[in-house]
This record gives C-alpha cells, structure tokens and sequence, in this order.
C-alpha cells in the first residue's frame, strides 16, 4: 500500500497551436499522455481558467490540469481547482521543464523553492511549497540571455525523442507513486538515466 495521495496532476504550459510544440509546455505533454493511456478527455472549465480530465489510476481518481493562463500565471488556475475540489497541496503533482536538466532526464521531488521558474513560483503563492514537482529536462541554450528564446522554440528532433521518453517515464511512474509509494517511483525515475555501472 502506499503512503502517496494524489489528487491532482497538473502540467504547465502555454496555450495556443503557436506553442504546443515548445519545450516549455512539457508539462502539457506529461498530462496528455496521462490522458490518453487512462481514458480522460479535456474540457474547458472556465471557472478555474484550465482544461481539466477526470481519469483513474489505479484505485485513485484523479484530475489532471492544464491552465489556460499562461505559464507565469499556473497558480491561478492550479489553486482554483485544488480550493474548489478541496486538495491539498501534498496532493499534487506539478510537470513542468526543466532548464538545469539536459534533454532525457526526468526528476521526481517534493517541496522546494521554484528555483527560478516563474510558473512554479505562482503555484508556490496559491497553494505552497509542498507538492510535488515532476521536472522534465530540456537543457540550457548555447549562450547567457537566450532562456526565454530557447523555451519558447521547438526543441530539435534528437532532443523531442530525448524529452519524449522521459514522458512515458513520468506517466510511467505516477502509478508506481500511487501504488507502491514516491521513494520507489522516485528510484525507478531516477535510475534510468544514470550511467551503466563498471563489471
């Protein structure tokens, strides 16, 4: 049995066709897999300003959101439905990228500051700093000063296969974290991008 609720999923994003390939909106990407593989369909829910699904995992049900508030705005939407749905910050999941992780890693934690994402930070002053965060690496552009240029940009076709897997990872894990607990979702996640070990 496990010792982790969720309740609430939530990938950020920006909305619009103009972004929905970028490597910011990774954490779209992350609960549209979810998703597909569970049965859930988006709809608007103009109240909390997202798109939200209804699936279960397992024994759990669960909502998963996309807000349609722009990414330095997620808290809005975030704290909307975890207030009106009464859910507690331990309760949710937020994917989002990660700019200190190259392309292919994936990381699972809870608590923390936002380390400079500004969606996080939004979260961070709706609900609190104890939720779960799901970070999708996307790496750091060439050059000082072209991080917000290189969110806003497709990432190449290499990294999408990279940032693609560690997707099915995510999704893979958040059964794992409902059922057998986050210590052993975590240990699978962050196993599988290590380097093979010496015989």
């Amino acid at each position: 049995m496990s010792d982790t609720s969720l309740k609430l999923i939530a990938g950020l994003g920006n909305p619009g066709a103009e972004y929905a390939r970028t490597r910011h909106n990774v954490g779209f990407w992350l609960v549209a897999e979810l998703a597909r593989r569970h049965g859930g369909v988006f709809r608007v829910e103009s109240r909390h300003q997202a798109e939200l699904a209804r699936v279960r995992i397992g024994a759990a049900d669960l909502w998963l959101v996309k807000p349609m508030t722009y990414m330095n705005a997620s808290g809005g939407a975030v704290g909307s439905v975890a207030h009106f749905y009464k859910v507690a910050p331990e309760e949710i999941l937020v994917a989002y990228d990660e700019l200190d992780f190259p392309p292919g890693t994936v990381r699972l934690k809870q608590g923390g500051g936002a380390a400079g994402h500004n969606g996080v930070r939004d979260i961070i002053a709706s609900v609190g700093e104890s939720f779960w965060r799901m970070r999708i690496g996307i790496g750091r552009p060439g050059a000082k000063g072209e991080g917000i240029d290189h969110v806003l940009s497709r990432p190449t076709a290499e990294e999408e296969r990279l940032i693609r897997e560690t997707i099915e990872a995510g999704a893979d894990a958040v059964p794992v974290m409902l059922e057998q607990g986050a210590q052993v979702a975590m240990n699978r996640l962050h196993s599988r991008d290590e380097p093979p070990k010496p015989i």
